[in-house]
């Protein structure tokens, strides 16, 4: 693992995990021109990246951008063109990527599939059952002694998991996928599960197929309010390392879940290279894993990535190409916290196209990194496109300075209909001295 010369990257994407991946791609010596595609307002804002206007689900337009621009390495930010099979089509051409093929990608892009395969391998996970049909489905629910989650098998941007409260809500759960289709595609199947209690961890780890290199583990806050009230939404914030997972604790999931997942996915023909993630929950019976992800979490990235202690791009290039040394991937000490600004209204409908102020005061305090969502440039204005907007991340000795500086970042920003949870951390502030 090294590189002596630099590679042109281009990352594919358009949230705030991928404008986080740019930055550091862009700071890292090995790295050579970063290409975004299609990126967001804070690409357009720095000079070291270039954004290219291809959506991320182009896949042709992808291979083709990354053919012309002669890239040494795609690093693939969202699941969608993964299940689609862009690593596949890329192999095709020599271009390395940082992401599994279609046949790893299933991990995430079919719950059904992930269940099975974790029985297959001894995977510690919740009692399940898949069904097509409605009636089945309530057959077994009346069967089983236990509360349920009902899933939607398939990509549903995060949003396909319901958490039902009594029979009845849950009987409503299963008819709003199956029957009403509020899902679409992804509610072809759904997965019900048993319910699980404690406290949930988001455990990663680099890998070459063979080797990997795990990452500090994260804890984010999925619903909208604070007191975790609210409809779940792709992530308000988050922060690590999350005290909750003891090195103990850690090291039993990584043999428990990360190894034997990685050796599964090879011995089934799917060797698989990237980011490898795993949503756990910590039950009283030991670690269960919840689901897994094809790739990088949002806004856990934001959180992970400048706690990086290393060249980044000669990290994921070492991924992408079967050499990984995880003795090269080292993070540096203290924690980092990430606090997300959304649209007024979010997760359901908002408005758009109001003007942000105060993102180079944010950015400029010690120790505060500002990373870009939903945003454009509009008549040399930076405006609001999308619920999550932007992540201010702090950096500091501890959580609770981590936190002080990202919130000190999220105040000197405004927008209209700006709405933050207030409360990022609180579970692990009272694990800290």
């Amino acid at each position: 693992m090294g590189a002596s010369v630099s590679t042109d990257i281009l990352v594919v994407g358009g949230g705030g995990r991928e404008h986080t991946l740019a930055w550091r791609l862009a700071r890292s010596p090995s790295a050579g021109r970063v290409f975004v595609a299609p990126g967001n307002g804070g690409v357009d804002a720095d000079p070291r990246l270039e954004r290219l206007d291809v959506r991320d689900v182009d896949i042709d337009g992808i291979l083709h951008a990354a053919v012309d621009l002669q890239v040494g390495l795609v690093v693939v930010g969202p699941e969608a063109p993964l299940a689609e099979g862009l690593a596949d089509r890329l192999a095709g051409v020599g271009i390395p990527c940082f992401g599994p093929t279609s046949a790893g990608a299933r991990l995430e892009a079919s719950k059904h599939f992930a269940k099975g395969f974790m029985d297959r391998h001894g995977i510690p996970t919740a009692r399940w059952a898949a069904f097509s049909a409605l009636e089945p489905a309530l057959a077994w629910l009346d069967a089983v002694d236990f509360p349920v989650v009902v899933k939607a098998s398939g990509l549903a941007a995060g949003k396909g998991v319901l958490i039902p409260d009594g029979p009845e809500e849950t009987r409503a759960a299963l008819r709003r996928v199956l029957v009403d289709r509020d899902f679409g595609d992804a509610g072809d199947e759904v997965v019900l599960e048993e319910r699980l209690t404690g406290p949930e961890v988001s455990v990663l780890a680099f890998t070459d197929g063979q080797r990997y290199a795990m990452m500090p583990p994260a804890q984010d806050h999925k619903r909208a309010l604070e007191g975790d009230l609210g409809p779940n939404t792709g992530g308000m914030g988050a922060y690590a390392p999350a005290p909750v997972a003891t090195p103990a604790l850690l090291r039993q999931i990584e043999a428990e879940v990360i190894a034997p997942t990685l050796r599964g996915l090879a011995a089934e023909g799917a060797p698989y290279r990237g980011v490898l993630y795993a949503g756990v929950m910590l039950t009283p019976d030991g670690p269960r894993v919840l689901e897994f992800n094809c790739r990088f979490g949002d806004p856990e990235t934001q959180a992970l990535v400048p706690l990086l202690d290393g060249d980044l791009a000669e990290i994921m290039l070492a991924c992408a190409t079967g050499a990984l040394d995880p003795a090269r991937v080292t993070w540096r000490e203290g924690s980092a916290a990430t606090v997300v600004l959304a649209s007024q209204g979010y997760p359901g409908p908002y408005r758009k196209g109001f003007p942000i102020t105060g993102v180079n005061q944010a950015d400029a305090l010690d120790g505060v990194e500002v990373f870009q969502a939903g945003t454009r440039f509009e008549g040399g204005q930076l405006v609001t496109s999308g619920g999550r907007v932007l992540a201010v991340t702090g950096r500091g000795a501890t959580l609770r300075e981590a936190l002080q500086r990202a919130y000190a970042g999220a105040r000197c920003i405004d927008f209209e209909g700006r709405t933050f949870r207030r409360d990022i951390g609180w579970r692990a502030l009272t694990q800290e001295p």
